[in-house]
Order: structure tokens, then C-alpha cells, then sequence
């Protein structure tokens, strides 16, 4: 039971975190490039074509984690599932000893 509460937490929680980290990679890399382009005009295109290069690979490990997300949401059991696991364990009864 517990590795279906921690496969639904990395399911539910991995997909934002990597888009909020991509994303304030992608602005980082933006504001950078348009520094350096600021500096030097002349080399705006080698600037542009490494920055598009890189938010390329940004952008990539996002829809890779997305592809993740929805891998983990199909091993995930379906409501009446969950159910009929919980119905099969065993009752966990605390004893207590005086």
C-alpha cells in the first residue's frame, strides 16, 4: 500500500517541479542571451542559435518528464481497485501492553 501512495505522490508532484525549474531555466537562459546580445550585437546570431539550442533541451526533459507522468498514472490502481486492495489487507490492531 505504501508504494502506491509514493508512486502517486512522484506521479502528482514530478511533473510540476520539473516544469517549474524548466521554467525558470528557460527564463534565466532568455535573460542571459539578450545581455550578451545587448553587449555585443554583432554575435546575435551565434548568441540566438545557443540559446535556442538550449531551451530546445529544456523544453525536451519537460515533455520527458510528461511522458513519465502519464506512465505513472497508468500504473496507478482505478478507484474500485483501490478499494477492493484495502478490503483485502489484514486489519492492523495496536495492542497495548501495561
Amino acid at each position: 500500500m505504501i508504494y502506491l501512495a509514493v508512486l502517486a505522490f512522484v506521479a502528482g508532484m514530478g511533473l510540476p517541479i520539473a516544469v517549474i525549474f524548466a521554467s525558470t531555466a528557460q527564463g534565466k537562459a532568455t535573460t542571459t542571451a539578450l545581455e550578451g546580445i545587448a553587449r555585443q550585437p554583432e554575435a546575435a546570431p551565434k548568441i540566438q542559435l545557443a540559446m535556442i539550442i538550449g531551451l530546445a533541451l529544456i523544453e525536451s526533459l519537460v515533455i520527458y518528464s510528461l511522458l513519465i507522468f502519464f506512465l505513472l498514472m497508468g500504473k496507478l490502481p482505478g478507484p474500485d481497485k483501490l478499494v477492493d486492495i484495502m478490503k483485502a489487507q489484514p486489519a492492523v490492531e495496536q495492542t497495548v501492553e501495561h
